[in-house]
């Protein structure tokens, strides 16, 4: 049986409790609805794939409450997708983190042909009832909540016809913007402007990259501003050192 329900305080509490049983939830983001569980929990992590019927080569995303959870779950944000997270989290964007050897996560990404081997999508939705959601169980790994190769769902319902009872509880929080999905974003010392662009999405690649070149002269301008002022400390001190010797 299919069970939908409004976001509430019971809702919200029976989903931290699906989730922490290891069993799936739909829940709406700032974009299109998620097929989401404990990313921790490797047998919940391959429930989305068999419900969603997906590829196990494709990744699954961590949806966050704040960028401030990134650390606690062993990742680091490379640079330059820290700035661009600083511009564009919370929001439509995907940066790729690099997991380190203390990250328990079940949906970390391995390959060892590249580096860094090991990695992680993340997100922090720009909606209120996500961050509600997410503040209420914790991180989420998740989907797109469709079936592979079907359009993304835009509503509880829409969900509901793709995945059926595969899904202990939809989490229904009205129509979402959709049916983009988020920019994905990956550190490349070798591409251009340092990034890769893996998806485009929400956020237009030439955004990205406007907003990374306008980082790019902050930095250089505050640089400029230190070099400029160090000579004069320098003399400065260097006078003093003349009168008092």
């Amino acid at each position: 049986m299919v069970r939908i329900m409004p976001i509430c305080e019971e809702s919200l509490a029976l989903a931290a409790e699906l989730v922490q049983a290891g069993k799936l939830i739909v829940v709406p983001t700032d974009t299109v609805y998620g097929v989401a569980c404990d990313p921790r929990n490797p047998d919940a992590v391959d429930r989305i794939f068999k419900a969603k019927r997906r590829p196990r080569a494709k990744s699954l995303q961590v949806l966050l409450a704040s960028v401030n959870d990134i650390d606690a779950l062993g990742l680091d944000l490379p640079v330059p997708l820290d700035r661009l997270s600083n511009e564009f989290l919370p929001g439509a964007f995907s940066p790729i983190c690099v997991a380190r050897d203390d990250c328990a996560l079940a949906t970390v990404r391995v390959d060892p042909q590249s580096h860094p081997s090991r990695t992680q999508g993340i997100r922090v939705p720009d909606s209120a009832d996500t961050l509600r959601i997410l503040r209420a169980t914790g991180p989420l790994a998740a989907s797109s909540a469709n079936l592979s190769g079907h359009d993304s769902a835009q509503t509880a319902q829409q969900a509901a016809a793709d995945l059926g009872d595969a899904i202990a509880l939809y989490l229904d929080g009205g129509p979402t913007p959709g049916p983009l999905s988020s920019t994905v974003v990956a550190s490349d010392p070798h591409g251009r402007d340092g990034i890769t662009i893996l998806r485009d999405g929400v956020i237009p690649q030439s955004r990205i990259r406007e907003a990374l070149h306008g980082s790019l002269r902050l930095h250089s301008e505050s640089q400029r501003l230190r070099n400029a002022a160090s000579p004069l400390a320098d003399s400065d001190a260097n006078d003093d050192g003349g009168i008092t010797a």
